[in-house]
This record gives C-alpha cells, structure tokens and sequence, in this order.
C-alpha cells in the first residue's frame, strides 16, 4: 500500500473550523497528516474537531484559537503547535475577512484595514512565525494561501476584499522567490464554492451560475482541499509562486457571460 501523501506532516490551517479551510483540514487529515486548526472561537473549533476525529485519517487534531490578523496571537499559535508536533511542514492561510460591501471609491478607512490586516498582512505573520519556529529547515516546507478569483477580475462589490485577494497572489510570488528552496509558497484561487459562508453568492443563483460554467457545477470544499493537497505535497515539487485557480472554468469564460 502506498504512503499517504502527507504522511507524518504537520499542517497548520488558519480559519480552519469551517468551511475551505476545515474542506483542507478534512483532506489533510485524509492523506496522513496532523492538522492543528485556528480560528476566533472555541466553540466552532471545538466542533470542528469533533467532526474532524469522525472522518478517515490517522493524524492528530489539535486546534488553538487564534484571530489571524493578531500578530501576538498568530505567534503564540505557531510557538504552540511547535512546542506539541514540531516545526510546520504546511502552512495554510485561509483565514479571511470582508466587512464592507459596495463601491471601492466609498470604503472607510477602518474596513479597508481591518480587511487588509486579515487577507493581506496576517499571512506575512504567520509565515514569520512558522519561520521563526523552524519551518523549512527539513526539505518538503509548503505554504499555501487562499486567495480567490476575485483577484484576477473587477466586482462591482467587494472590490477592496478582491484587491487585497490580488495582492495575497502577488505576495505568493514574491515570496516563492526568496524563500525558495526550502519552502516553497504557492496559492489556490477559488470561484464560488458551495459553503455556509458565501450561500448568500450561490443559493438564489446557483441554476444560473451552473448552466454557465464549462463544468456545470459550483465549487465544493473537497476541490479545495484535493488541490491543496497536491501543493503541500511531493507531487508539485518543482511549482511555487504559482496560483492554481479554481473555478470550473468560469475566468476563461467570454466576457459578454462574465457579466
């Protein structure tokens, strides 16, 4: 019998009681790895943990509480999770955050902070912290950010949330670059994924999304961590500073249907 995976990997994944990020959690866990999650409250990690220990797997589950965008906290969180399993071999910055809804030219200065702080600056922490803890002083160190296809188009909505999205994949290859080899850094950009979270996005309209998109279905948390997988193992070995886009094809879409 093959190896799983991720077998013997320590992975910590930021925002990870739910939704992508406990889609990721759940996928890890699968191919061999211990996961330690984080989030903002204990309650939901309690759950997610108990959910967790119930799916196939044999690493361990360990969750601190954490909000991302603490420098202190995302420093403690690291220290712990190294003090328990040992430096990280996978880093996933999932947690994110989007307090301001409608036109970029209106936003006020404390929500484009605040969402700057989470989705921008908090993976640079992390990724400090897990550094300064040991990560990538064994051979095989991933980072994976989630960033969204967002990104990569204009919203008449959440176009500062989509901005600071485009910045997490410009950091991701910047960050490929210096801290190459010994972590590689890349990043998956979601379309719309059928969570708890984004039902407001897909529930009304999920018929007439579907019958766009060359795949005929929405997203699921499972395409999210099966990706995720495949960048923190061995099999993408030679890729970093990369962005795998995740959409059922939806970006390469004529212009006149993107609309």
């Amino acid at each position: 019998m093959d190896r799983p995976l991720l077998d013997g990997k320590v992975a910590l994944i930021t925002g990870g009681s739910r939704g992508i990020g406990f889609g990721i959690a759940t996928a890890f866990r699968a191919e061999g790895a211990t996961v330690v999650l984080t989030a903002r409250k204990a309650a939901g990690l309690d759950e997610a943990r108990e959910q967790l220990l119930a799916t196939p797997g044999t690493g361990q589950v360990h969750t601190v509480v954490a909000n991302a965008g603490d420098p202190d906290q995302a420093a403690a969180a690291v220290a712990e999770t190294a003090e328990r399993f040992g430096p990280l071999d996978v880093l996933v910055n999932n947690a994110a955050t989007n307090p301001y809804m409608g036109p970029l030219a209106d936003i006020d200065l404390s929500r484009a902070a605040k969402t700057a702080q989470v989705n921008q600056i908090a993976p640079m922490l992390w990724i400090h912290a897990a550094r300064e803890h040991g990560m990538g002083r064994d051979s095989g160190a991933a980072v994976i950010n989630v960033a969204s296809v967002g990104g990569l188009l204009v919203d008449p909505h959440i176009g500062f949330y989509n901005a600071t999205k485009a910045a997490l994949i410009h950091l991701t290859m910047q960050l490929g670059y210096e801290l190459g080899p010994d972590i590689r850094v890349n990043a998956i950009a979601p379309g719309v994924i059928k969570t708890e979270l984004a039902r407001a996005v897909w529930e009304a309209r999920e018929g007439v999304l579907t019958a766009q998109l060359p795949m005929r279905r929405l997203g699921t948390v499972e395409d999210c961590g099966n990706a995720a997988v495949f960048l923190a193992s061995d099999l993408s070995s030679w890729i970093t500073g990369h962005t795998l886009v995740i959409d059922g094809g939806a970006l390469g879409l004529p212009r006149a249907v993107q609309t």
